[in-house]
């Protein structure tokens, strides 16, 4: 058998596929094996020539997200975002395969992987052909992975009909496998992407609604109705309490800029309370500091909360504003409540006189200054039951936006 290099000219290699032959085919990765994906005999053929167990299933190389539907059953909204991220790209998405693919590609499971790859020729011979490609890479199992037409051609000449060759790939990782099919999605092979990055343009899928005013507002509240909408709920005042427990560094940070509150043990909370609300200053160097530790773990619980096939979060913060966060939120809530009103409440919260309280009231941002910068403002100056009715009024019909 001769194997045919193709460089420019791709209709050569289309009617190869398409007529049941394999066509090793580069990508940004390694160089992939392909053949007619829907053709049972072609993708048998795959399975010969890589001497490939037959109980490794093969995924499909695909020209765009639309391919996901035509193959796949329950595509969840995480694959599209996901595609929209990273395709054409290094990433192969496991979904729930339609009965239109034929079983040796499935290696007898009911599960398929997809992906676009980031390389023009062999997107043009997706297009060309029409078909998807059962791809895997171009090498003999248990042999390095070739990332230039002349390794595949080492490997295969004469045992296939075509090499396009689209020179060296520039990665030269095979593409990362997530698996979408349960919950939490799964890593199933680790690649190009790293699973950080995944995480977080799940994230950017998400909506993320920012809950903010001034303290005894009552925002929890409003946070408590969102997590009844299944919203991950982060209450961004608890998590640096938190962290002022188990975070060695934080303490550490704060200890170098106001030793007069620090114990030797920790941070003595009054004392740094104190300081920094009688000083606009030190309030704000408080704030640079907690804002950075209070972003990065937020930022891991959003993560975890992503790969477990969360959609909605919920981030409650008096500083979301100034610390950045509300510029990632779909939608900024307001929560205001009368000046007595959040005296009161924090005297019995926090188990403060009235001066202090009054004091800690008056050193935040005005009631206009949440009407500016918030999307839109609650107003929290009746009971817990009636402020959870009109909360859970508001994002009933809000969500239906921004969710």
């Amino acid at each position: 058998m001769e194997t045919k290099v193709f460089t420019n000219e791709l209709s050569g290699a289309a009617e190869i596929l398409k007529n049941g032959g394999l066509v090793a085919v580069p990508t940004e990765t390694v160089y992939g094996l392909a053949g007619n994906g829907l053709d049972a005999e072609a993708v048998e053929r795959i399975y010969e020539v890589k001497g490939r167990p037959a109980v490794k299933p093969l995924s499909l190389m695909v020209p765009s997200a639309e391919s996901m539907e035509e193959y796949c059953l329950d595509v969840p909204p995480q694959a599209k975002t996901l595609a929209a991220r990273f395709w054409p790209g290094p990433l192969t998405i496991v979904l729930r395969a339609k009965e239109t693919i034929p079983p040796v590609v499935l290696a007898g499971g009911d599960t398929v992987g997809l992906r676009c790859p980031d390389h023009p020729k062999t997107l043009g011979l997706l297009r060309l052909t029409g078909l998807p490609f059962a791809a895997p890479s171009a090498n003999p199992s248990g042999e390095e992975s070739p990332k230039s037409a002349e390794k595949v051609l080492v490997y295969f000449n004469g045992k296939i009909e075509g090499v396009v060759d689209g020179g060296p790939c520039g990665l030269g990782r095979e593409s990362t496998l997530i698996s979408l099919t349960e919950k939490p999605f799964r890593i199933l092979r680790r690649g190009a992407l790293g699973e950080e990055e995944i995480a977080d343009a799940l994230i950017e899928g998400m909506t993320l609604v920012g809950i903010t005013g001034p303290s005894g507002s009552g925002k929890t509240t409003a946070l408590r109705v969102l997590e009844s909408f299944g919203a991950l709920l982060i209450d961004c005042d608890a998590l640096y309490h938190e962290l002022l427990e188990n975070d060695e560094s934080l303490v550490s940070a704060l200890a170098e800029r106001f030793p007069d509150a620090y114990t030797g043990g920790g941070i003595d909370r009054r004392a740094l309370a104190a300081q920094v609300f009688a000083d606009p200053e030190e309030l704000k160097a408080l704030n640079e500091i907690s804002h950075r530790f209070v972003r990065e773990e937020l930022q891991r619980r959003l993560r975890v909360w992503a790969m477990a096939g969360g959609t909605l979060a919920a981030i409650d913060a008096i500083e979301l504003i100034e610390s950045g966060l509300g510029e990632r939120c779909d939608l900024v809530l307001g929560v205001l409540a009368g000046r007595q009103t959040r005296i009161a409440r924090i005297m019995r919260r926090d188990g403060l006189n009235e001066r202090r309280a009054a004091a800690r009231v008056d050193a935040q941002k005005s009631e206009g200054y949440f009407k500016e910068k918030c999307d839109h403002v609650l107003y929290n100056n009746g009971d817990e039951d009636q402020f959870s009715n009109t909360c859970r009024d508001y994002f009933t019909e809000v969500l239906k936006i921004h969710g």
